[in-house]
Formats: structure tokens, C-alpha cells, sequence
């Protein structure tokens, strides 16, 4: 089968087009046909070698974290899907492998498709509904009323997060460039502040939750928007203890994110906040909740572009500028 896979970790480097072999199928698999995958920042990360001491892949490695296709063959134990199935799907982290033409997926990890959404549509969705799900739903535990900022706004979490936060009853806020402001009130922000324009931290008080999804200056200057007991959740880092147990890490890299998130945990603290960081999991039954929202109209996908599977290396460029609107896509077929 065709693929994009790097060879060796390099900050911008190539991706390379190959001939792989089809990936095993395991028993508790299903083989899924891959009309389209989400394009991440994730996988230029991975790519540049950000993330190799907390997710040791084994090079040479095939991209890609986002999924939509058809299901083409079934592991012995697999009941709940069968060959023919529309489906969508983040892979669990060290599967990963969607910038190619097929891919072997958990069948835990896999939802159907919602009806209402094109492949390429439902490709954009799951790695950023997932982690729009497990940090305001799960982590968050965000209730009606409460107040919540979602950073970034027109960005790949940011537009689902605020359509999810919503639904969930809370007053939102986010930040934008100018040339966003529409696109971020349409999905449904009651706040939205132009970076360009106006400090966040002086504009917004008394806030419940914050996403964070940039910078450590903006981590850092999210605090003064909390109030006492209120959650600053990043996606971006840096990763406290917690989520290093939840890994598995060992002990050396342990106190290595001990000592990272040392100076964030503790401003936090002394204003009574609670910091922590979410890398998000694969998870097919939060899919399918997210799947009833879509096909309800709560929830609808923001598309920036759809690039031709050969172009591949071009939308992980695109992605890298920080100025797509929504999702990045690529049509595998």
C-alpha cells in the first residue's frame, strides 16, 4: 500500500511516499479502507521528534492520527462492526498510520460514521472532538452557568470546543485574530477577544475553566483570568506528574515532567487553581456520543482545506503556519 512515513526524526523535515506493507489484523481489530485523514499539529510534532521520549515510535513510522473509511475486513473477536461499515476513528497513540491507504484499528477505538458528514468531514473530527470531549466533559467536569475560555478559538480544538461547551450550558470566551471574529461568534462564543487588539488577561475575570492549546506565556497569563479553585487545562504542556503515571513513564522521566510543570503547578497554586495536562486517548464510546451530537446539528466540522493524498506533505505545511481555520484534510482516495 501506498504511505507518508518518516525515517528519522527531523524538524520540518519530508515526509516520504512508499510502498508499506498492509498493516496486521489483529484479532480484536478492524481493517479499515481509508477514504480521508485529518491533517494535526500533532503529526509535525511527532515528525520534528517533540514527543519521542514520552511516545517511543519505532522508525521507519507512517503518520497520521485522524481516520475515515470503510471497514474492509474484521478480527476473529469483532462483532460490532463488519465489512462495509462507514466508520471514523482517532487510533490509540503508538497505532497510528491514517496518511496511507489502509490502517488496523481497535475496534474499542472505532465509531460509525455520522450519517450527515462526508469522509472528509468525518476524518476532520476525532483526534480534536475527542480532546474537546476529555477536557471539558471529563476533565473540566464543565456545568451550566460556569464561565470557560477556550484559547485559539478558530483552530482545530477551539472550533469544536466552543460548539461542545455550549451545548454544555456555559458562557464562553475565546481568543481570535481579527480575521476570525465571525467565524468563532457563528459557532457560538459570547466573548471573543482579538488578540490582535486586546490583552486577554485584562479583559476576562472570574473564570471557571481555561483551555489552553498555545504557548507558555499565555498558560501563564491564563491564571489572572481564574478564579480561586478554577481548572487551566493545556493540551500543549507542559505535562504534569499525573498524566506521567497515566503513561507509564518511568522514574527518571517522571521527575523529568515533575521538574517541567514545577513553575505552573506552583503559580497555580498559590492562586488555588488546579493545572494539569491533557494528552488526549483514543476512545470509540466517547465517539459515539460525539457522533449523536453531529448528526442532532450540535456539533458541525469546520474545514479549511482538502488537499489530494499526494500532496500530503503540503498539508502538514499548511498546518504548521497556525492559520487554518478549522481542520486540514487529506483524500486518501
Amino acid at each position: 500500500m501506498k504511505s507518508f512515513l518518516i525515517d528519522r526524526y527531523a524538524k520540518g523535515g519530508a515526509l516520504r511516499l512508499s510502498e508499506s506493507p498492509e498493516p496486521e489484523l489483529r484479532v480484536n481489530d478492524v481493517m479499515v479502507e481509508i477514504r480521508a485523514a485529518g491533517v494535526n499539529l500533532l503529526d509535525n510534532k511527532i515528525r520534528d521528534g517533540e514527543f519521542k521520549l514520552i511516545l517511543p515510535y519505532r522508525l521507519p513510522l507512517v503518520l497520521g492520527n485522524d481516520v475515515a473509511g470503510v471497514v474492509v475486513r474484521v478480527g476473529a473477536n469483532v462483532r460490532q462492526f463488519k465489512p462495509g461499515d462507514e466508520v471514523y476513528a482517532r487510533p490509540a497513540q503508538d497505532r497510528i498510520g491514517t496518511f496511507a491507504e489502509y490502517i488496523a484499528v481497535d475496534a474499542t477505538d472505532v465509531a460509525m460514521k455520522p450519517t450527515n458528514l462526508t469522509m472528509e468531514e468525518a476524518a476532520s473530527m476525532p483526534l480534536v472532538a475527542l480532546t474537546a470531549w476529555q477536557v471539558l466533559v471529563d476533565k473540566a467536569k464543565l456545568r451550566r452557568g460556569q464561565k470557560v475560555l477556550i484559547h485559539a478559538g478558530s483552530g482545530g480544538v477551539g472550533t469544536i470546543a466552543i460548539q461542545l461547551a455550549k451545548h454544555l450550558g456555559a458562557y464562553v470566551a475565546t481568543t481570535t485574530s481579527t480575521a476570525n471574529v465571525a467565524l468563532v461568534k457563528s459557532l457560538g462564543a459570547d466573548v471573543v477577544v482579538d488578540y490582535k487588539k486586546d490583552d486577554f488577561e485584562k479583559v476576562l475575570k472570574g473564570y471557571d475553566v481555561v483551555l489552553n492549546s498555545l504557548g507558555k506565556d499565555t498558560l501563564e497569563k491564563s491564571l489572572a483570568v481564574l478564579k480561586p479553585g478554577g481548572k487551566l487545562i493545556s493540551i500543549s504542556g507542559p505535562p504534569d506528574p499525573d498524566f506521567a503515571r497515566q503513561n507509564g513513564s518511568g522514574w527518571l522521566l517522571r521527575q523529568v515532567m515533575r521538574l517541567l510543570s514545577s513553575g505552573i503547578r506552583r503559580k497555580s497554586k498559590r492562586r488555588s487553581i488546579s493545572y494539569s495536562f491533557l494528552f488526549m486517548t483514543a476512545n470509540g464510546g466517547q465517539l459515539e456520543e460525539i457522533t449523536s451530537l453531529i448528526e442532532a446539528g450540535v456539533i458541525r466540522p469546520v474545514i479549511d482545506r482538502v488537499f489530494p493524498f499526494e500532496r500530503t506533505n503540503e498539508a502538514l505545511d499548511y498546518v504548521e503556519t497556525g492559520r487554518a481555520k478549522g481542520k486540514v484534510v487529506v483524500s486518501v482516495r
